[in-house]
């Protein structure tokens, strides 16, 4: 009977164990779902170390760590079940993701690859296999601003001598009515740096709530100002969706003398999803911004509106392919150059949100140092000016803003000439190296000798010139210390090869058997001779050698040899050279053939009767 009692009181003790962990699973699952994601976390923990549905828990601690934006603790959990066979390939992209936060770039590539083989098309994660460096042209010098806090800030518009930007904290506000269960630090607002005090406060007017506030863009006259909001106007929540989500809408207000005052919701908002992240056209006649608007292709995508005379709006637009892809497209920027700049989890980069920009209808990734293997996002260049801000959470846990000093690329470029003569060199070839010796660039000059290219600064480059009559150039290119230069000049001196016949494009000056005249044929090798010594280097000093076959003598072949060479001198001097520039002619007999040969043919003759040159000086 005891032994009875004993076993109906484990079984009642697993039921009621068995309770709590299912009450405990719906907790979790119910702060997930309401965005608690940092309370969540906790109790996603406690039912994996109690052993309850790991397999599930692990997956959704994983997905809790990177809605708050913390993939070194996400791998963690995607990695304790990525290799069961009931996970589903949608975890296979999000383990790649979290590898790629973390600088696991092999490995998460190699997920990507395992995601496309489970079946999943995607052009997006092809070209992210196909892509492995990501690099501007313009030169980035990056640094953390000064009015960061200990919370979140990010979102930088200026507009005169004011900086506009989010900011968790909190601020002339009570913290304790404001916190976000998302992350645990206050809702946001929009504040101001005055940058001629450096003093920073809340933005005046009736834009800030007790819900989430900002980021804003302002209109070219100053009057009027678009922001992000949840869903609350005149101090009242919105309707909520279905799921009892509090959207974001974009909202306008207008400058007064008590500041931002007359608060819209702008038409094209809606209860069932949200609305984002403005930005204006240079020209203030379109509004940029993100969506996750039903009919896109993706996520969320990037729209423009116009806006007319009147301020009123048109239809929203999708900016459609290449910018928007199936992932998520945010924080759009028009730049006055018309290029747009905006941030994207879809494209190839290099961490989970990257900047990239839409320039000549092709997206490129802006690299490092602007990007990180952390959410870069809200790009901001000031107008006619070096400087701009960007927001990332590279630094771990909160975002921070980072401003930036963009540099245009450099220029390099510089003429080849001749080291003797100074003529420009055409065709020569300029090769740019980088620290390992591998090619970098490839050039070539134009008529006039000249190259140019873009060049990285801050950095130091072997470079090799050549061309067929020269010696090889080599040299070092240095773009240190290059930040107030737009381009720099290097020229480069080619020395000519010592050799008369390969410069002249001569053959060599051939003579009849046992005779010293100076054949018509090589009175046009020795033209040519004539021409290089008046026009191109006027200063060359030359010795001449003259040659005989093996028949005859050597004492008898000492003296044709003789007056071969006397023949080739009185040649050159009859037609215009100085007497000194030829410093000696030589007879070698026949005791320096062309062809050694014992049983000599007739060609091998001809061959060995010859006149030949050398460079005694070149300058």
């Amino acid at each position: 009977m005891k032994k009875i009692y004993f076993l109906l009181l484990i079984a009642l003790s697993c039921t009621v164990a068995v309770q709590a962990q299912s009450g405990k699973q719906k907790k979790a699952d119910r702060l997930y779902n309401d965005f608690a994601y940092l309370e969540a976390t906790e109790v996603y923990k406690e039912l994996i170390e109690r052993d309850y549905k790991v397999s599930y828990n692990s997956r959704k601690l994983g997905d809790t760590y990177m809605m708050l934006r913390s993939p070194e603790n996400a791998v963690h959990y995607y990695g304790d079940i990525i290799e069961d066979t009931a996970v589903s390939p949608e975890y296979f992209y999000k383990y790649a993701q979290t590898l790629r936060g973390v600088k696991r770039y092999d490995e998460s590539r190699e997920w990507l690859r395992k995601y496309l083989e489970s079946g999943r098309e995607s052009e997006e994660i092809q070209a992210m296999l196909n892509k492995s460096e990501y690099k501007s042209k313009a030169t980035y010098k990056l640094k953390s601003s000064e009015f960061n806090s200990e919370v979140s800030d990010f979102g930088v518009f200026v507009k005169d001598d004011n900086i506009y930007f989010v900011s968790a904290r909190a601020q002339d506000t009570d913290v304790k009515d404001k916190t976000y269960s998302w992350n645990g630090e206050p809702f946001l607002d929009i504040y101001v740096l005055d940058k001629n005090s450096g003093t920073v406060s809340p933005i005046d007017g009736d834009i800030n709530t007790k819900l989430h506030d900002g980021p804003v863009a302002i209109s070219p006259d100053g009057n009027m100002i678009y922001f992000t909001r949840n869903n609350y106007l005149n101090n009242k929540e919105g309707k909520r969706d279905k799921e009892k989500t509090n959207h974001l809408k974009l909202y306008s207000a207008t400058n007064s003398e008590n500041g931002w005052a007359e608060v819209k919701e702008l038409g094209f908002n809606s209860n069932e999803y949200s609305v984002g992240h403005p930005s204006l056209s240079p020209d203030g006649k379109t509004l940029y911004f993100t969506s996750d608007m039903p009919n896109g292709f993706g996520g969320t995508d990037l729209y423009k509106v116009a806006i007319d005379e009147n301020g009123n709006f048109g239809q929203p637009e999708n900016l459609g392919e290449p910018i928007n892809t199936e992932y998520d497209e945010t924080f759009p920027f028009m730049d006055t150059d018309g290029t747009l700049y905006f941030s994207s989890n879809g494209h190839a980069g290099l961490g989970l949100f990257d900047i990239f920009k839409f320039e000549d209808g092709k997206v490129d990734n802006l690299g490092e140092p602007v990007n990180s293997s952390m959410d870069d996002f809200a790009y901001f260049q000031v107008a006619d000016s070096k400087e701009g801000f960007i927001s990332t959470n590279r630094d771990g846990g909160s975002d921070n803003i980072y401003v930036f000093n963009k540099l245009n690329p450099l220029i390099l470029k510089g003429q080849v000439t001749d080291a003797v003569n100074g003529n420009p060199i055409p065709q020569a070839t300029v090769r740019l190296l980088d620290g390992e010796n591998n090619q970098i660039a490839f050039l070539e000059t134009d008529a006039e000798g000249n190259y140019i290219t873009e060049i990285d600064r801050d950095m130091k480059f072997p470079v090799e010139a050549k061309e067929i009559e020269y010696e090889t150039f080599a040299g070092e290119i240095s773009t240190m210390d290059s930040d107030e230069k737009e381009e720099i000049t290097y020229n480069i001196a080619l020395e000519p090869v010592k050799d008369v016949e390969y410069l002249a494009e001569i053959d060599n000056i051939y003579f009849d058997f046992d005779k010293s005249v100076i054949r018509p044929d090589a009175a046009q090798e020795l033209d040519k001779l004539i021409t290089l010594m008046q026009e191109e280097y006027p200063e060359l000093v030359i010795e001449i050698g003259a040659h005989t076959d093996r028949r005859g003598s050597n004492a008898y072949n000492e003296k044709l040899a003789e007056r071969r060479a006397k023949a080739t001198y009185e040649y050159l001097i009859e037609n215009g050279i100085a007497p000194e520039r030829i410093v000696e002619y030589k007879s070698y007999g026949e005791t320096k053939p062309a062809i050694d040969c014992e049983r000599c043919s007739e060609d091998d003759h001809q061959l060995n009767r010859r006149s030949m040159f050398s460079v005694v000086k070149m300058e």
